[in-house]
């Protein structure tokens, strides 16, 4: 599950993460919505000394908006996994993600679930950040990565 497109240390670092074992992927990316609370997204920018990016989070596009760009960065991710060698398909999920991520754990008979995103200290603080939500859901190891920026 990503948030935003793999950067080419992102690809290399989950690619390389069982040595030379064969891997595939499915990801998932769920565009900027309504659900994501922009108060919350300005203060984990805050909190990593990242001050541009909060006074910015008003001009993300955020429901219907940001399926285009969602879209985008999941082709971007998907042809850098092959490019590294890896077997990779996905899709953008709208709706209930963590359902979602469950039933693509099943279907995938996935051995685990990488959560990668950018740090998210409130959601975290409280466990409701992605990884936290679907260590309860997936029945499968939950691995949280931080994303790399290019």
């Amino acid at each position: 599950m990503i948030e935003k497109p793999l950067t080419s240390e992102d690809v290399e670092f989950v690619t390389t993460l069982h040595g030379e074992e064969e891997t595939s992927f499915v990801v998932l990316i769920q565009p900027r919505g309504d659900q994501a609370d922009v108060l919350l997204r300005a203060i984990d920018d805050v909190a990593i000394g990242e001050l541009k990016e909060a006074a910015r989070e008003l001009e993300e596009p955020e429901g219907k908006d940001a399926r285009q760009p969602a879209e985008l960065a999941l082709e971007v991710s998907l042809a850098a996994l092959r490019q590294a060698g890896s077997a990779a398909v996905g899709q953008v999920v709208e709706e209930h993600p963590l359902d979602k991520l469950k039933s693509v754990v099943d279907e995938a008979e996935a051995d685990e679930v990488i959560v990668l995103t950018a740090p998210h200290y409130v959601e975290e603080f409280f466990h409701r950040d992605w990884a936290s939500r679907a260590r309860h859901k997936v029945g499968v190891p939950v691995l949280k990565l931080f994303a790399h920026s290019e």
